[in-house]
């Protein structure tokens, strides 16, 4: 009897184990980002522009972009859940881009930008998928933290703000630009980027997280 009851205590101990391990393992959240340095981001020119400062990346100066060269999935993801907590001055601009590629200078060619915008002068708001499915709307304000998340399955893309779905468009077959005028500006694989914008701009970034999905 006593062999038995072990028995089954062992079993009920393998089965809630395993159970966690399956539970953790979907919910597999990972930071980019280890809130003391830029270890894992790389950036081409205008370096100065990002800095470190109490846990936040902060995006201010010149145009600049700060590209994730880390060791998760080899800074190459497909489909994937991101997500970042981000506040803005009053009138800055900035952006997270994703499927891109490093670049030294200029905007990036490869990939799409999520928009980082609540009072620019430029009318696309934050949660617009630049250029592809805008956001006229202000959803937030400057000076509040919100929760920016980008999720990718697929050619389906779905983007919010805080608890609100603003975006939810799936790419056609014939993406890339009028005529493949724009043929990077698609949904493929890469990485992640965060776009200083100008030096009028002042954007702060934190928790910045990843869990990758299956292809």
């Amino acid at each position: 009897m006593k062999k038995f009851i072990s028995f089954i205590a062992i079993t009920i101990c393998l089965v809630v184990a395993t159970a966690f391990i399956a539970a953790n393992k979907q919910d597999d959240w990972k930071p980019l980002f280890d809130g003391k340095t830029l270890n894992n981001w790389k950036v081409g020119d205008n370096a100065a522009t990002f800095t470190v400062e109490n846990g936040m990346i902060v995006a201010h100066g010149e145009t600049a972009h700060l590209f994730y060269e880390g060791d998760i999935s080899n800074h190459n993801f497909k489909n994937f859940e991101f997500k970042a907590e981000v506040m803005t001055e009053p009138g800055s601009n900035s952006g997270i881009y994703f499927h891109t590629a490093y670049q030294q200078s200029g905007w990036p060619a490869k990939g799409y930008e999520v928009q980082v915008n609540n009072s620019h002068t430029d009318w696309r708001r934050t949660g617009s998928l630049y250029g592809i499915a805008d956001v006229k709307e202000v959803y937030v304000k400057d000076n509040e933290w919100f929760t920016e998340s980008i999720t990718v399955r697929g050619k389906r893309v779905r983007i919010m703000i805080n608890d609100k779905t603003v975006v939810d468009y799936t790419e056609p077959g014939n993406a890339g630009g009028a005529e493949g005028s724009d043929p990077l500006r698609k949904i493929s694989s890469g990485t992640f980027a965060l776009q200083g914008h100008d030096p009028k701009s002042k954007v702060y970034f934190k928790n910045l997280m990843v869990k990758v999905l299956p292809d």
